[in-house]
């Protein structure tokens, strides 16, 4: 089985990388550090594992997949559930664009990957865009687990944010699923959204009517 830290270096590689193995290496260890801080409780490894093998699955949708790899790499490396608004979005694309410079990838590939990972402060994306598209799908596919699977994520959502007052909490979390209800479809590509979509908006509309 393929390791988290090789799984980034053949995706820094394909997206035109040009520092040695072990600088790509450190830089994936130094990520994998990112996702393992005690504030994360559902925006973990286990996320960013289920993101990758999402974007694997489906590579062929996208015309630069190891983009979008590096881009789920990345999308939540910084995270501060304290943060407002898409702050986490926009200083983890920072992040990317500074990391990625570090390691001779391409400024083309920088911007793109950095535009990627601004996507999923809103999961809306352009038409005819299936790199993000894929990503923004990948990020989203647990709204269609099963049900265990699904109050997992409810519950470690929860505990990322503990310090928010209940009332507060539901509150805010109402505007998160009604957003997410409102889409016109809240996956893009059309193999997930045949195979997720009814199950991902019943998920959505019973956690709201709790």
């Amino acid at each position: 089985m393929t390791s988290p830290v090789d799984r980034f270096v053949a995706a820094a590689r394909s997206a035109g990388a040009t520092a040695d193995r072990s600088d790509l290496a450190a830089a994936g260890e130094y990520l994998l550090s990112r996702w393992s801080e005690p504030q994360r409780h559902y925006h973990t490894v286990a996320h960013l594992t289920a993101v990758l093998d999402v974007v694997d699955r489906f590579a062929g949708l996208a015309p630069h997949p190891d983009r979008v790899r590096l881009a789920a790499w990345m999308h939540d490396a910084v995270y501060d559930p304290r943060a407002l608004g898409d702050a986490n979005e926009r200083d983890s694309a920072e992040f990317a664009a500074g990391l990625l410079a570090t390691l001779g990838v391409p400024d083309e590939a920088i911007t793109e990957v950095a535009r990627l990972v601004n996507l999923t402060a809103g999961h809306a994306t352009d038409d005819k865009d299936p790199d993000g598209e894929l990503l923004c799908d990948a990020d989203l596919a647990i709204l269609a687990s099963d049900d265990e699977a699904y109050q997992a994520y409810v519950t470690a959502i929860r505990r990322e944010y503990a310090h928010v007052p209940d009332e507060d909490f539901q509150a805010g979390r109402a505007r998160v699923l009604t957003a997410l209800l409102e889409l016109p479809s809240i996956y893009r590509l059309p193999p997930l959204r045949e195979a997720w979509e009814a199950k991902a908006r019943a998920n959505l509309e019973r956690e709201l009517k709790s």
